[in-house]
């Protein structure tokens, strides 16, 4: 019986601040966090009103398919994690949504129930679900706010969308900018926060799915000294043949103290405060190697080297070009006695791009 009093409690207070903030013109309310008080203040300067009712408009046919084209990658990369996500909330009434970066709904999950008109008019893939058209919604604020969010209720600006309580947490790309958020949502729901750290996590796996589908040479797992490695706390760097800098995840960009570089490429020398090269040298040992940083701190880093093959499909990885390139390699280290960096020079190739060689054609010297 408490936990119902102070439920009804809770939306007592939140329409109190409604009234306050959206009809009496007051800046603010001790009931609501201020990024919520700011939402509604943009959604009533933008001429929106709070019992105006919602449309939840898609996006044109032909804006659908594009943006379903340019954002294949990030869809394909999230499925497993969605998939997983929604059986940890299959014994609630939560659905799952992933929008792009403007709030347009790419994929649906969970158990949706169509009979609902509620659930049927969001969990929809291209629906436009921005601040700009549907008011203040955890994915509009995650959004802008760039940082997990619960919004319950009567927290979002539409009387209309006041039956839904959410959870959101943005999706950051490869090279650190915001691409998408993730949210969970629920119709008439109890308050459940808890989710808001459920869609963070499923959020930060979906941003490292998406930056190991990019074409990298050199992938380092970094993390502080004594800390286990292994899962998705782990910042993930990628790195190319020549040491540039490709894409880092959320969690190297927090460690490192990256942001996203408008000018030139960054390269391992940059950041890591050792000869770069020594990063490939790591991958062909099992065990962590200790990376020092231009500001005196230290991390320990796992690599690995990937194996791409960059012939094209209709050659085979054992045919007569790539026997003639390991047979030549192989010599050249053998010439050199075991020194990768005289066979790299010999060859006329760095020793990282040897290094990549030597992961496809076989075991190292």
């Amino acid at each position: 019986m408490n936990t119902e009093v102070s439920a009804l409690d809770r939306l007592a207070l939140l329409e109190q601040a409604r009234l306050a903030v959206l009809f009496n013109g007051e800046s603010a309310s001790p009931t609501l966090p201020e990024w919520i008080s700011h939402s509604w203040r943009r959604c009533l300067s933008n001429g929106l009103h709070p019992d105006y009712s919602v449309a939840f408009d898609a996006v044109s046919a032909a804006h659908i398919t594009r943006t379903l084209d340019l954002q294949r990658d990030f869809i394909q990369a999230a499925q497993p994690e969605i998939e997983r996500l929604c059986r940890a909330i299959a014994g609630t009434s939560f659905f799952a949504l992933l929008t792009d970066a403007k709030g347009v709904v790419l994929d649906v999950g969970g158990s949706i129930n169509r009979h609902d008109k509620r659930v049927e008019a969001i969990a929809r893939v291209g629906v436009d679900l921005s601040e700009e058209s549907v008011g203040t919604t955890a994915i509009s604020a995650a959004l802008t706010e760039l940082r997990p969010v619960w919004l319950h209720r009567g927290e979002h600006f539409f009387r209309d969308t006041s039956v839904y309580s959410c959870a959101g947490a943005p999706i950051w790309g490869p090279q650190g900018d915001c691409i998408g958020m993730l949210d969970l949502t629920g119709i008439n729901s109890p308050e459940r926060p808890e989710l808001m750290h459920l869609a963070a996590l499923s959020a930060r796996t979906i941003g490292n799915a998406l930056l190991l589908r990019q074409e990298h040479d050199l992938l380092l797992r970094l993390n502080w000294p004594g800390r286990l490695m292994g899962d998705d706390n782990d910042g993930l760097v990628l790195l190319s043949s020549e040491g540039e800098l490709l894409g880092a995840n959320i969690a190297a960009r927090e460690m490192l103290n990256l942001y996203p570089h408008l000018g030139k490429p960054l390269h391992a020398s940059d950041v890591f405060a050792l000869p770069w090269t020594l990063l490939f040298d790591a991958a062909s040992k099992d065990h962590y190697l200790d990376v020092p940083l231009w500001s005196g701190l230290h991390l320990q880093a796992r690599a690995c080297i990937e194996q791409n093959y960059e012939q094209a499909p209709h050659i085979s990885a054992t045919g007569p070009l790539h026997q003639l390139q390991s047979a030549m390699i192989r010599k050249a280290i053998d010439l050199s006695r075991g020194n990768v960096s005289q066979a790299a020079k010999a060859l006329g190739i760095s020793r990282a791009t040897l290094y990549r060689k030597l992961s496809r054609t076989g075991p190292k010297h």
